[in-house]
């Protein structure tokens, strides 16, 4: 139980910032401020990183379609995320962006530094890409034909990019996690790594694009940005002053390495192969252990703003308060399979865990001090056998939370920590307060029984505050005290006999009724959903609006119109025809087969902003070409009396290769 001096280093996955973070999303960000917080407590020298990932084609596409800046869109996402982490009292020492132009410049540096040293090279790719994760994959590892991260479509890509020599380094890093167990947990996140990866031989990785304009740029070959992957992942040694020319920070070559990268177990591919093999490149020292947290489900999916099941956490916290939440996603989540969120969750465990085990053992020892010592609580040694056993629980879970913390098993420190309060618990009923106090001859016993509940209490919450820091404060503002030294926290009988608790006890966590609780939800979401709406824009009068006059073609019968074959494609590339005024040139994915379309509207489109979009194509029209180029389908638009021209595209997100009849 002896304080260290010793530094502590931790990181989550920076968020990607191309939209507001849900409960999911959330959870990591709660569970690395129990770690942190933890660690402070025990008296290590800790800095706890966090911040957002700001580059990529989905942002790009986002961008376009809200008709701003990629920059201008990442700076209010960025803002939100922030929001939220200071919503749910996380204690980040330092919020990094990949836009700062420190970061920028280290990763241009980094980039060159490798390429000299002849670990990428530069060549071209063809081969499956998930747009959603921005990852490359071979045939043998995709999930039913899917991305085996996200399970969405891939597609196929070809384009010029530069590659890192992933297998130069491969044998080592092979080596590395057999002889560091710690390296990578859970377990089975080492065993997946190796098996699915390592063992069957790494394949060179693309860290660069062509086709994508929103990106750090490779310095002596602007075509080319970096790959998001590698810009993304080296903030963990830029956000704490890496110089990739050796002038570093003195907390960089304090701090460094990592003591602990906390991310989700959908990115662990990238955290453990990637990002080691990177720091082999630069000469740096591997992280101390990385570790892959399961998801929080709702139901029994995880969580997607495409599926509708999405859960935000400052909904959650207007109805059951920020400690509640945090106490309810780290409780709730096992150490290696996946959590279950659901309101009905909540609501039980807000009345048995907080309103219950905890709230009712504060109030009723401060209402019982206060009704029969007027809040003075002493501690007259006079005690029964009884006591031993809550002494020996009391003292001795910190040491047992320790051990847990230790292994990163969060949910288990909290169940220690409440086993410590339903032990105060039985200890009311072993005792009974109440019945003591009908004895003038037991008065100095009803005190120390009194004491001792204060002092169980004190331990108790002060092991709490990692966890729920507000929940710690006020129950320790009640108790007249303030949290126990780490040090201290196997000792019973420090807090000061004759100290006087408030004679104004707070409930802790009011009682919550799920029928009401439904309610609110209902209605915050019909608010939610009001204020999201488009306003309805003011319509002309018909006598004033000018109409355009649709001239009539031949009529076609059914069978005739039957022949033409309409399907909803995904732009995968656009680009500019050389020497054309009019055309552009796409790259069209259509169920599982991409297809080439030469379109004239050019001067109505960039085509940075049609990457991502989802569009009507004719696709059984005759191949044609167009300025040299095969056009292999046409692209469906609409054009009004002025010649203007918008695309055509469908109310709901549909996949590419869905039919239009």
């Amino acid at each position: 139980m002896n304080k260290r001096n010793d530094k502590y280093y931790m990181t989550t996955a920076i968020a990607y910032a191309s939209g507001k973070p849900h409960i999911g999303n959330t959870y990591e960000i709660v569970l690395a401020d129990s770690i942190a917080r933890f660690r402070r407590q025990q008296g290590y020298d800790v800095f706890f990183q966090t911040g957002t990932d700001e580059h990529g084609i989905k942002i790009e596409t986002k961008a376009a379609e809200k008709g701003v800046t990629p920059k201008a869109y990442v700076d209010d996402v960025a803002g939100e995320i922030k929001n939220i982490w200071d919503l749910m009292n996380t204690s980040y020492d330092k919020f990094i962006r990949t836009t700062d132009d420190y970061h920028e410049k280290q990763v241009q540096k980094m980039f060159k530094k490798m390429y000299q040293k002849g670990d990428i090279y530069k060549g071209s790719y063809e081969g499956l890409y998930c747009n959603s994760c921005e990852s490359f994959f071979t045939e043998s590892q995709l999930v039913n034909g899917n991305c085996p991260d996200c399970g969405r479509p891939v597609i196929k890509a070809n384009e010029e990019a530069y590659f890192f020599k992933m297998s130069k380094y491969a044998d080592r890093l092979i080596e590395h996690i057999n002889t560091h167990p710690e390296f990578i947990q859970p377990e089975s996140r080492k065993n997946e790594m190796m098996n699915n990866f390592l063992l069957p031989g790494l394949k060179d990785l693309c860290v660069s694009r062509t086709s994508i304009k929103w990106g750090i740029p490779v310095d002596f070959d602007d075509r080319h940005v970096v790959y998001v992957w590698l810009d993304a992942l080296t903030n963990y040694i830029t956000g704490i002053g890496y110089d990739c020319d050796g002038e570093s920070t003195d907390q960089f070559n304090r701090m460094w390495p990592a003591d602990l990268h906390l991310i989700g177990k959908d990115i662990i591919r990238f955290h453990t192969i990637y990002w080691p093999i990177f720091l082999m490149s630069l000469d740096l020292p591997l992280p101390k252990q990385v570790f892959g947290h399961p998801w929080l489900l709702q139901g029994d999916g995880k969580m997607s703003k495409s599926k509708g099941n999405v859960i935000y956490a400052d909904d959650l916290v207007k109805l059951f308060g920020v400690d509640a939440v945090r106490y309810f996603v780290l409780h709730e989540m096992p150490f290696e399979n996946d959590g279950i969120i659901s309101w009905e969750l909540m609501v039980e465990r807000m009345n048995s865990d907080l309103a219950n085990t905890l709230g009712n053992l504060v109030n009723r020892t401060i209402a019982m001090t206060n009704k029969y010592f007027g809040g003075v609580v002493e501690d007259k040694k006079v005690t029964e056998p009884v006591d031993d056993d809550l002494k020996a629980v009391v003292t001795g879970t910190a040491a047992i939370v320790e051990e847990k913390m230790d292994k990163l098993r969060i949910a288990d420190a909290m169940t220690e920590i409440f086993k410590l309060f339903k032990r105060c618990n039985k200890y009311i009923d072993e005792t009974a307060p109440w019945v003591l106090a009908k004895d003038e001859s037991k008065k100095d016993r009803l005190a120390t029984v009194l004491y001792n509940l204060v002092e169980g209490i004190t331990i108790g919450v002060s092991l709490l505050e990692a966890f729920m820091p507000e929940t710690t404060e006020k129950t320790l503002a009640q108790l007249n005290t303030v949290r126990r030294d780490y040090e201290e926290l196997d000792q019973f009988g420090l807090y000061p006999s004759g100290n006087k608790v408030t004679d104004k006890p707070e409930i802790l966590f009011a009682r919550a009724d799920l029928n009401t609780v439904m309610d609110q939800v209902e209605q915050m979401y019909a608010e939610q959903a009001s204020a999201n709406a488009p306003a309805e824009e003011e319509k002309e009068d018909e006598d004033d609006a000018e109409a355009i006059h649709v001239d009539l073609k031949d009529e076609i019968t059914f069978d005739e119109f039957e022949k033409l074959q309409f399907v909803i494609g995904e732009v995968v590339s656009c680009e500019a025809v050389k020497k054309s005024k009019k055309l552009l040139l796409f790259q069209v994915k259509i169920g599982d087969q991409t297809r080439q379309i030469v379109s004239g509207i050019k001067k109505w489109y960039a085509p940075e902003e049609l990457v991502g979009k989802k569009v009507v194509v004719l696709l059984n029209l005759k191949p044609a070409k167009l300025a040299g180029l095969m056009s292999e389908g046409m692209i469906l638009s609409a054009e009004d009396a002025d010649g203007d021209v918008s695309l055509l595209t469908t109310m709901k997100d549909m996949p590419s290769g869905s039919s239009v009849s």
